[in-house]
């Protein structure tokens, strides 16, 4: 283990959050508020980081075990000095500052805070921005800025931060994917505030919740969340979350001319006709509930987008709806966004292969002396790859089991408890229950708030980092 190189991109990613939060102490300065809370978070983070960077490391060389590791640290230390400012601020504790940063990092959204129009305008900016940081994934922040890390094998970090059951380069060098995906990401953010702006939203509101959508996270600065805004902005948000969850490389292909190549992805063609079925089903079961086709068709429209991209931004109560399309919204805050996306989930990917595995298993048993193989876009999955899928799925619903029995502590009904663990594994925020869109988490303990962190840690990092931090076998020197 090369712990020397670990404490040295620890200091540089404490590095990239000082300089961070440098944008909420601006906002700040702005609207005339304190920014001693900021100063001292910033301060915290610069003697964090020139402490680590100077362990000097004798060889900069880092490998699988060493990049689950730096991942799963990295998230954790970032969000512990990134949720300083709300307990600066005095609007919460260190448990509950330390979850809603890990929500807003890991974009998932859910909050333990029952007055959100309280907080000051920095405050808002800072929790709101965490999404924009974590959807890309902070160390590809760091990889997209630092010098280069050609010595340093950062295609392990990359490969633990960056969701989906595989990753590649889109270009030979890692440093320069990183900045044409961070550049993809910043397009297409501007893109989003700005069309919000035309939507009616003030220039602060456009930009907190283009963070939110671009990173596919939930928060928002108003109480009743998307629904305070016009439908026009509803309309641009809802489809900007479907753009945000599908695969950056489509969207590289797009730019270099590549558009029929991009188009004819096929786990593109599932996400998008999976959101096509759930946006007609549900919507045909709570027409009756609205007074137009055209508010019913939206409330569809924008509910499936946001759980399926794992959003979790809402215009309306869906625990209000018949159980039908509950179902549908459940079943879509498992399946999740695409590889390769801001959002999260199980993922299509990894659905579409579950899919077609099972239906070669059936042909097998039919007629056993066939040869199947799970194809996807035209290209045969390993059965690595296949293999590592599987295990997921049944590590994904143990975990969600495990996280269950814990919030059933509390006392809570079942429908909460269990609908809780499952949207932070997903990162998606809102669920059934106490944790309604109109909810929040801020009624569970210390202990389920601890769970639900690192629960929601475990479903953006896709499980492996988080797990390697508790195995002995890993922290050998010599293994």
């Amino acid at each position: 283990m090369n712990y020397r190189m670990i404490f040295n991109i620890l200091g540089r990613t404490l590095l990239a959050e000082a300089a961070l939060l440098l944008l909420p102490l601006l906002v700040c300065v702005i609207y005339g508020e304190s920014v001693w809370g900021f100063v001292i978070t910033i301060l915290i983070a610069l003697i964090m980081a020139f402490s680590f960077l100077l362990i000097r490391p004798k060889s900069k060389t880092i490998f699988a075990r060493e990049g689950f590791v730096i991942v799963a640290l990295t998230w954790v230390v970032l969000s512990i000095v990134g949720s300083l400012p709300f307990m600066f601020y005095g609007y919460t504790n260190f448990i509950d500052g330390f979850f809603e940063t890990v929500s807003g990092f890991t974009t998932t959204g859910a909050s333990n805070m029952l007055n959100v129009e309280a907080l000051s305008q920095g405050v808002q900016f800072w929790r709101c921005f965490t999404h924009w940081v974590g959807g890309m994934g902070i160390l590809m922040f760091v990889l997209a800025i630092m010098p280069s890390l050609s010595e340093e094998r950062p295609m392990y970090l990359m490969k633990a931060e960056v969701p989906g059951p595989t990753v590649g380069k889109l270009v030979p060098k890692l440093k320069r994917t990183a900045m044409i995906l961070y550049l993809i990401y910043i397009g297409l953010t501007l893109l989003l505030a700005v069309l919000l702006l035309f939507g009616g939203m003030s220039l602060f509101d456009a930009l907190i919740h283009s963070f939110s959508v671009a990173g596919t996270g939930g928060f928002s600065n108003r109480a009743i969340s998307a629904a305070f805004y016009s439908p026009f902005a509803q309309y641009v948000m809802a489809a900007f979350m479907i753009i945000f969850a599908c695969n950056f490389n489509i969207y590289f292909f797009i730019l270099i001319g590549k558009v029929k190549e991009a188009l004819s992805d096929e786990e593109l063609r599932w996400f998008l006709g999976i959101i096509a079925a759930a946006v007609i089903l549900i919507f045909i079961n709570i027409l009756s509930q609205y007074s137009g086709v055209e508010e019913a068709f939206r409330m569809a429209f924008f509910q499936t987008a946001s759980i399926i991209s794992s959003t979790g931004v809402t215009n309306t109560d869906f625990t209000q709806w018949h159980m039908f399309a509950q179902g549908v919204l459940l079943f879509l805050m498992f399946v999740g966004a695409c590889a390769g996306s801001t959002g999260g989930g199980f993922k299509v990917a990894r659905l579409v292969m579950v899919v077609k595995g099972v239906r070669n298993e059936i042909r097998h048993m039919l007629h056993s002396r066939s040869i199947n193989v799970v194809k996807l876009n035209n290209h045969v999955v390993g059965s690595e790859v296949l293999r590592s899928v599987l295990m997921y799925f049944i590590m994904y619903f143990f975990i969600v089991m495990i996280s269950t029995l814990f919030l059933l502590i509390d006392g809570f009904d079942f429908s909460t408890c269990v609908t809780a663990s499952l949207s932070c594994i997903s990162n998606c925020g809102p669920g059934l229950g106490m944790i309604s869109p109109i909810g929040s988490y801020a009624a569970f303990s210390p202990l389920s708030k601890i769970v639900l962190s690192f629960t929601m840690l475990l479903g953006r990092l896709e499980i492996i980092p988080v797990i390697m931090l508790f195995s002995p076998a890993v922290w050998k020197r010599h293994s």
